[in-house]
């Protein structure tokens, strides 16, 4: 274990990242400084990205005067904050700390992992959440996705879906899930919604103009067939090692809205194949096309939320034509039918670690009785959100991410976390 705290890390305009000996890297939890605790720090993943971040001052930690202190210049250079990208599967711990200068301009949809130089390599403080290796980068000769891609396209040159799966997602913007399915292994994604009944201020596909930020990636602008969802689904679920295949991803809107395709499409697939697992990422906004597709035969669904309180999930969803009442009330449907269920749980440090957050997801975790919670690092400016949430209202108690996941582990020991949707094996050992 590392005896001492990592070094600061800062960049220059260019975007030359090096380190401040004098200083120690602080993190942030809300709009609170704060150093970690040293056995928190891990070796940065593999496959990570770092950001600078314009417009930004560094908070560093003087150790000698024991104070948080600005960062403006270092040896006559102006300097800005860092911050961590992580790779999937791992849960942040803290935001990367920083003052925002007025006009600045708001950050793209990433989470900002706070992140420093420790002996021979960068660190960040942060919890692996899933063993499952499917996105690990030393799993990703991308020579042989891009041989592998171009296999499927001449496979299925009339099919609309693949060819937006392989063109869209995998050449285009990398998608690890959309590299897997040309790999033939583990989880295939199946976009099929162009439109949202919601209008999250975070989302990935479709942001409004006034939001001074561009989407990360473009939605499809097509309804596929039945036929066009078989025709790869199939074999995927025939032939790939713990297949998984999932309705709703990032380039589409929200998939119970093309609900009669959905439950077509997966009565379909269950006439040709029992293997594997059938998915849905959703809002769950529609409890009873969610009753449909469990009698067509949905396996599980993973229920994206950023909070188990109304009050913070409305300011963040912003849903249209229903409530947070109906997202509870498909998770019961699902477990009614004895079906898997996930949470999506989009973290945010200082806020999901907050008694009165906690409180509330074990409400729901009792009331719905779900199986896993998938924790993801929600990807928006910081600031953005706490403002949009008025976060900086609450109590400073928070209790830290670490120890969230020791305290809800412990109280649900029946409880699976990770990161990705489980393939039928482990269903059945839980």
């Amino acid at each position: 274990m590392k005896s001492h705290y990592p070094n600061l890390v800062v960049s220059d305009a260019d975007g030359q990242i090096f380190e401040i000996p004098e200083l120690v890297m602080p993190g942030r939890r809300l709009l609170q400084p704060m150093l970690p605790e040293i056995d928190e720090f891990i070796p940065l993943p593999p496959g990570s990205d770092l950001f600078h971040l314009p417009d930004r001052v560094p908070l560093g930690y003087d150790p000698h005067s024991e104070t948080v202190v600005e960062v403006e210049e270092y040896a006559g250079v102006r300097v800005y904050p860092v911050a961590a990208f992580m790779a999937p599967a791992y849960l942040h711990h803290y935001q990367s700390a920083y003052v925002t200068e007025d006009g600045a301009p708001r950050l793209p949809l990433y989470c900002y992992t706070a992140v420093g130089w420790q002996d021979d390599g960068f660190v960040v403080a942060a919890s692996r959440t899933d063993p499952d290796q499917r996105q690990d980068l030393q799993h990703f000769d991308l020579d042989e996705v891009d041989r592998r891609g171009r296999e499927m396209l001449q496979r299925y040159p009339k099919n609309r879906l693949v060819q937006h799966l392989v063109q869209n997602c995998v050449f285009r913007y990398g998608c690890p899930a959309a590299r897997n399915f040309a790999l033939e292994r583990w989880e295939c994604p199946i976009p099929t919604s162009n439109g949202c009944n919601a209008a999250c201020v975070g989302c990935i596909s479709e942001q409004p103009t006034e939001s001074g930020i561009v989407a990360s990636m473009e939605r499809i602008d097509f309804l596929p067939t039945v036929q066009e969802i078989v025709e790869f689904t199939v074999p995927h679920l025939q032939q790939a090692p713990n297949p998984v295949v999932s309705f709703g991803q990032g380039c589409e809107g929200e998939p119970l809205l093309v609900g009669d395709l959905l439950e077509e499409a997966i009565r379909a697939i269950r006439q040709r194949t029992d293997r594997g697992v059938i998915n849905i990422n959703t809002n769950a906004s529609r409890p009873a096309v969610v009753e449909r597709l469990c009698r067509a035969g949905l396996d599980s669904i993973r229920v994206s939320l950023n909070s188990a309180q109304k009050r913070y999930y409305d300011a963040y969803y912003q849903p249209r034509h229903y409530s947070f009442d109906d997202v509870l009330e498909s998770l019961r449907v699902v477990r009614r039918y004895r079906r898997w269920a996930s949470i999506n749980y989009l973290a945010f440090a200082g806020f999901t670690d907050h008694p009165q957050e906690m409180a509330a997801l074990g409400e729901l975790i009792d009331a719905a009785q779900i199986d896993m919670i998938q924790t993801r690092n929600l990807n928006i400016d910081p600031e953005w959100y706490i403002a949009t949430l008025q976060l900086d209202e609450l109590s400073p108690e928070q209790i830290g991410m670490r120890n969230w996941l020791q305290h809800v582990r412990s109280r649900y020991p029946r409880l699976r976390f990770g990161y990705f949707n489980p393939a039928r094996e482990t269903m059945l050992a839980s």
